[in-house]
């Protein structure tokens, strides 16, 4: 368990980097439009710019961390059933589908971050 959340931690903070960096080169203008005295100011994102992509990365990150462990737990018993009653097949393939639509929801509400940002 320890284990896993140190991956988590780690994983939540590389998103936030990459995040931060792509705020940071997106709103970086050309150096023939802006003078020396404007370049340390234009080239500083909007703080609400840098929370949206934050928060779209966390979004993501988050729902494929608990889908991975929705799936993990699903995927074992759905295993475990089909090795009992292998009528069961159609039924508990569709409980891990229903597991891995919870990263597709975390990219649906990133892509919807990201829509209102541009």
């Amino acid at each position: 368990m320890k284990k896993i959340v140190i991956i988590n931690a780690s994983l939540i903070v590389l998103a936030a980097i990459f995040a931060l960096i792509g705020t940071v080169y997106a709103y970086a203008a050309a150096p023939d439009q802006i003078t020396a005295a404007e370049s340390a100011i234009q080239r500083i994102p909007p703080a609400s710019m840098t929370a949206g992509f934050f928060s779209a990365a966390l979004s993501v990150g988050l729902s494929c961390i608990g889908a991975g462990m929705a799936v993990k737990s699903v995927g074992s018993a759905a295993m475990g059933a089909i090795a009992e009653k292998p009528e069961l097949t159609g039924r508990a393939l569709i409980f891990v589908g229903l597991a891995e639509g919870i990263a597709i929801y975390g990219l649906i509400v990133a892509i919807m971050i990201l829509g209102k940002l541009v």
